[in-house]
């Protein structure tokens, strides 16, 4: 889904896998981030910054990811 924020432009959760979309504005390019809980997913979603939280509060708790990819559907 689509945010509101000037660094981050969508987000995507599989809860069943727990896995975090994450696609970026400048250069569109997608992260997966794996066994993260459905409630950080919800927090996220509810910042008032998505960039501030993504930057102070997510990266630092080390999720495993992958990625680049150029597209949602390269990262599914």
């Amino acid at each position: 889904m689509e945010v509101e924020s000037s660094a981050i432009r969508g987000l995507g959760y599989d809860a069943a896998q727990r896995r975090l979309g994450i696609e970026f504005q400048e250069k569109r390019q997608v992260y997966v981030y794996y066994e993260v809980p459905h409630s950080e997913f919800e927090v996220f979603l509810a910042a008032e910054s998505k960039g501030r939280y993504l930057a102070q509060v997510f990266l630092p708790k080390n999720y495993r990811y992958t990625g680049p990819y150029r597209s949602r559907r390269q990262a599914a």
